[in-house]
């Protein structure tokens, strides 16, 4: 799944994962923001692995907000925009059709 976020007054966040058992998977975090230390991406990315793949914006954003580290600076984009970013994949993915 793919899910876009432009942040007011910000830059462009981008959320790429798969979903498994209901949960989100193999995700990947990207956009032309700024993160300081870089390394800090690698615990963004842990807030999402796992997550339940139909939680809310509020769920995933607290999830992401809760892993940043204490000393990381965000630069252009928040937890908020990774979790909008992380909805808007789901809502743009391709229904399953039953008969």
């Amino acid at each position: 799944m793919h899910g876009e976020y432009k942040m007011p007054h910000g830059k462009l966040v981008v959320v790429d994962f798969d979903v498994s058992g209901g949960s989100i998977r193999n995700v990947r975090i990207t956009g032309d923001f700024f993160l300081y230390p870089e390394d800090s991406l690698d615990a963004l990315v842990s807030g999402l692995e796992g997550a339940p793949a139909s939680a809310s914006v509020e769920t995933y954003r607290d999830l992401v907000a809760n892993a940043v580290p204490e000393d990381t600076e965000m630069v252009g984009f928040s937890p908020e925009g990774i979790a909008i970013a992380t909805v808007r994949a789901q809502e743009s993915a391709p229904q399953e059709v039953t008969r």
